[in-house]
């Protein structure tokens, strides 16, 4: 019973990675430094950081008053570079993606 469960699976693959469902089991985290130049003072980066935390996919997110950055790792099958930013500027910092060299 298991030879055939499996033979199954063997002969849909194809199908899901065309229909682009192979995604769902990429799971790759992906890290990004976001520039936040408005940082004022050494209290900006716990309200950076804790909103970013709030965004469904963060799953670390570190900011720095020294270097006006936050660094968030996440889920890009459930957030984007986007909502990260959306999520500083709610917060009252508006940030971007900082350009890597």
């Amino acid at each position: 019973m298991k030879y055939r469960h499996l033979m199954v699976w063997i002969r849909a693959l194809p199908l899901l990675l065309v229909a682009g469902i192979s995604t769902a089991w990429s799971g790759e985290p992906r890290t990004v430094v976001l520039d936040v130049p408005g940082m004022t003072c050494k209290f900006c980066p716990i309200t950076i950081r804790k909103a970013l935390q709030r965004v469904p996919g963060v799953l670390e997110a570190k900011s720095d008053y020294a270097s006006k950055t936050a660094v968030v790792t996440f889920d890009p099958d459930k957030t984007n570079v986007s909502a990260l930013t959306e999520a500083t500027a709610n917060a009252g910092y508006k940030s971007h993606l900082k350009q890597q060299p």
